[in-house]
């Protein structure tokens, strides 16, 4: 129950972050991953950083959790609230930040 109410809080707690980008745009949205991710990797973490992907890679796994083929905890939740444009726009502002580029 507790995480239930946590992820929703830290999720309105980092839109302060991109409060200066339009409506709809990547970084508006992947407001809510970066609650929980972060936009650097940051030691002790233990989930994984979304910088350092390519587009293609972080849109078929946010497809993978939509679709529920792809085992996760909240992740397929999140993934169901967003339309197929809009996870691009997530995976397109993540895979354009600065980050360790992984294999």
């Amino acid at each position: 129950m507790r995480s239930g109410v946590l992820v929703p809080v830290l999720a309105l707690a980092s839109l302060h972050a991109v409060a200066a980008e339009p409506v709809g745009s990547g970084a508006r949205l992947a407001a809510t991953c970066t609650a929980c991710h972060g936009v650097a990797p940051v030691d002790g973490n233990a989930l994984p950083p979304l910088t350092g992907q390519s587009q293609q890679a972080l849109l078929a796994s946010l497809r993978a959790f939509r679709a529920g083929t792809r085992p996760a905890t909240i992740m397929t939740q999140l993934a169901r609230g967003y339309t197929d444009e809009q996870l691009a726009q997530i995976a397109a502002w993540f895979a354009a930040q600065p980050g360790e580029k992984r294999k």
